[in-house]
C-alpha cells in the first residue's frame, strides 16, 4: 500500500509542475521552438567562424615555425662550412693548394 501512495504522490507531483510550468512558461510551445532553434544556429555559426579563426591561427604558427626551422638550418650549415673552411686553412700548409678535406683528415685533427 505503502508504493501506491508513492506513485500517486509522485504522479500527484508531474502534475502540477506540468501545469505550473504551462502557467509561468514566458512564451508560447511554439515560439519557444523558434527561439531555441535560432539559438542553436547563432551557435553553429559561432563555432564555424571560431574554428575558421583557429584553423588560421595555426596555419600561421605552424608557417612561422618552418620559416624559424630554415633558418636555423642555414646557419647550422653555414657554420658547418665555416668550420670546414677554417679546418682547410689550417691544415693547409704554406705554398701548397688547397686539397678537399678527407676523412682521415677529420679523425686526424679531433
Amino acid at each position: 500500500m505503502d508504493e501506491d501512495k508513492k506513485f500517486s504522490y509522485f504522479f500527484l507531483g508531474l502534475g502540477i509542475g506540468v501545469a505550473v510550468g504551462m502557467l509561468f512558461a514566458p512564451k508560447a510551445g511554439d515560439e519557444t521552438r523558434e527561439y531555441l532553434s535560432s539559438k542553436l544556429n547563432e551557435g553553429t555559426d559561432y563555432v564555424k567562424r571560431r574554428s575558421s579563426e583557429l584553423r588560421e591561427t595555426a596555419s600561421e604558427w605552424v608557417d612561422r615555425g618552418k620559416q624559424t626551422l630554415r633558418s636555423q638550418r642555414d646557419q647550422l650549415n653555414a657554420a658547418v662550412e665555416a668550420g670546414k673552411q677554417a679546418y682547410r686553412e689550417a691544415v693547409q700548409q704554406p705554398g701548397q693548394p688547397a686539397r678537399p678535406m678527407r676523412e682521415e683528415d677529420a679523425i686526424e685533427g679531433v
